[in-house]
């Protein structure tokens, strides 16, 4: 009898629900003529377990670059983290936002616009929702078309060569594999132990939500919550957000926590600063919650909360998949220990992406897979390919954005020493907020750090429009080492925001 994961492989492409629905349909007809059977096994070259960024990048290129045989096995939908609950749906919505706050200022340059309704967040729920779909099923083809196997199901490892597939019906199918990859993402971390903290919902909840919302409450103070506060806000909800110290985005340059926390409060966000909550309520009848809480200025609450959303981070999926039991080594936070090329403490068993938490960013698992492919498949001239972690850029699309690479000042000051630094910053109102009144206008900053005698650019940390867009290019630079005579030697594009950064004094 052929084994059901053989017969998977030459399916029509189908959609993510289509697929998991034949899937199931499979498990069933075989469960019921081998009952007395033992799990079907099957021989793989190359296993990835998740189909986030990372694994599909891993297990694309080991199959259509090196013709490896290569399988991959998600329990959720295709994409991981990023396409459905994070990067992709979460710029959807920052552009929503964007183009709220410009029909606010459009009338500064001229335009007599009166809008006839509310923002419809229903109808733009069910496009976005649709665009994520495609999404799905672009991805499930493009493994097709790249000879990867696809199986819906969820893995646990059973040794560094076995993994142990629970399909959909709960049929149990064996697959062994000389390698395998461990790329399963990472899950909201829960809320702290407080009465009715489960009245809130996560991080991914918010991309659930059926209707605008009136009242909102977000606790957390990295890049998800802030991103969240801001899309709130622009789109007129009264938006409140606890962050456990003075600022947040603390990982980020104290120029970028302090203009960014405080350009909050203007444009209207609640921010509770150094304060926790530690309580919420529930009204039964009306479903409203209100939530109590402590802090610096003493206590609390915010009454008629639509919604409370805890963002306080991500924590990785490496629970009940058999990773300690195969002998995988874990860190006190639950991450994959992993060296410089994605191997574990296991032979045959290696971790990328935010499961092994380097650094947290679609690309850079995407990265890591790619080039983890190369190294055990590819030509001789591959086999030290690795992911270098200095200098990567990151974005906040916050309001305003916020772009970073390099060293913070503070890290900079500790690596290199004060004395060995010099510091160029500017900020200023971007030629977009000229036509504005007063309180329309965003900031604009921008800090570059640059250490030694031959200056070399070793941080640089914009904020205002654009920064997004901006800070690709000059990464390039950073990344091959640009200096600020580098930087003086471009001849500057007149009239942005960018061209401050070439003509710093």
């Amino acid at each position: 009898m052929q084994a059901l994961s053989s017969i998977l492989t030459r399916r029509p492409v189908l959609s993510s629900r289509t697929a998991a629905s034949r899937i199931t349909t499979l498990s069933r007809h075989f469960s019921a003529t081998s009952l007395a059977m033992a799990p079907i096994s099957k021989e793989i070259d190359f296993l990835v377990i998740g189909g986030g960024s990372g694994g599909l990048g891993a297990a694309r290129a080991a199959s259509s670059r090196y013709g490896t045989k290569a399988m991959i096995i998600e329990g959720k939908r295709l994409g991981g983290t990023c396409v459905n609950v994070g990067c992709v749906p979460k710029k959807v919505t920052f552009n929503a936002a964007f183009i709220a706050e410009t029909v606010h200022q459009a009338k500064d340059y001229g335009f007599s616009l009166q809008e006839t309704a509310p923002f419809d967040w229903s109808t733009f729920k069910h496009k976005r929702d649709a665009y994520i779909k495609r999404l799905n099923g672009i991805y499930e083809r493009n493994l097709a078309n790249d000879k990867v196997e696809y199986v819906h199901g969820w893995a646990k490892l059973l040794s560094r060569n076995q993994v142990e597939v629970t399909l959909d019906d709960g049929t149990k199918e064996v697959v062994n594999a000389k390698k395998i990859v461990v790329a399963v993402g990472g899950n909201p971390t829960a809320p702290p132990a407080i009465p009715g903290a489960d009245f809130g919902t996560n991080s991914d909840g918010f991309f659930d939500i059926d209707t605008l919302p009136k009242k909102v409450v977000l606790v957390g103070a990295g890049y998800i919550a802030v991103e969240f506060a801001g899309m709130f806000n622009a789109l007129g909800v009264e938006t409140h957000l606890f962050i456990r110290y003075n600022t947040f985005l603390r990982s980020f340059d104290p120029m970028i926590q302090e203009t960014v926390t405080n350009e909050y409060e203007r444009l209207g966000v609640k921010v509770h600063r150094s304060t926790n909550l530690d309580q919420v309520l529930k009204d039964e009848a009306s479903g409203k919650l209100t939530v109590h809480y402590k802090g610096a200025k003493g206590e609390g609450s915010v009454a008629d909360v639509d919604h409370l959303i805890w963002a306080i981070g991500r924590t990785p999926a490496t629970s009940g998949i058999g990773l300690e039991e195969a002998g995988v080594k874990l860190n006190e936070k639950g991450h994959v220990v992993v060296d410089q090329y994605q191997n574990t403490s296991v032979e045959n068993i290696y971790a990328l992406g935010d499961v092994s938490g380097e650094v947290e960013l679609t690309p850079v698992a995407l990265a890591a897979g790619r080039k983890l492919a190369a190294r055990l498949f590819g030509p001789a001239e591959f086999k030290t390919a690795r992911v270098d972690y200095t200098n990567i850029p990151s974005v906040v699309f916050a309001h305003p954005e916020v772009g970073s690479i390099g060293l913070t000042e503070p890290q900079a000051v500790e690596k290199y020493g004060r004395e060995n630094l010099k510091i160029y910053k500017t900020n200023f109102t971007a030629m977009y907020y000229a036509m504005m009144d007063p309180n329309q206008k965003g900031p604009t900053a921008y800090k570059l750090i640059c250490a030694g005698p031959e200056e070399k650019v070793v941080g640089l940390h914009i904020l205002g429009l654009g920064s997004g867009e901006m800070l690709q290019g000059f990464g390039v630079a950073i990344k091959m080492g640009a200096t600020k005579a580098d930087f003086d030697s471009c001849v500057a594009i007149h009239p942005t925001s960018a061209e401050e950064l070439v003509t710093l004094r």
